[in-house]
């Protein structure tokens, strides 16, 4: 096997998705593919509903020094998790 084949064949950032010799991502790499940005786009929705809930949390002095009246904290933090 000469270089660039070898640096073809070991391209793979997924468990799974090695390039078959076609240069095509297998069945396998792809659902590996989709599943971590499933899994990403989750962990995004997430954190974005723990910074939601941490606005709930703050005393009225945290509030003041990030510059959000309760109101706002309030209406922002019973918003839903994919708004």
């Amino acid at each position: 096997m000469d270089t660039i084949a070898t640096i073809r064949h070991s391209r793979a950032t997924f468990p799974g998705e090695a390039l078959r010799p076609s240069g095509q991502r297998g069945f396998v790499g792809r659902l590996v593919r989709v599943v971590g940005s499933l899994a990403r786009c989750i962990g995004h929705l997430l954190e974005r509903r723990r910074g939601r809930l941490a606005l709930l949390e703050m005393t009225d002095d945290q509030l003041k020094d990030i510059g959000i009246s309760r109101c706002d904290a309030h209406r922002e933090g019973i918003r839903r998790f994919w708004e």
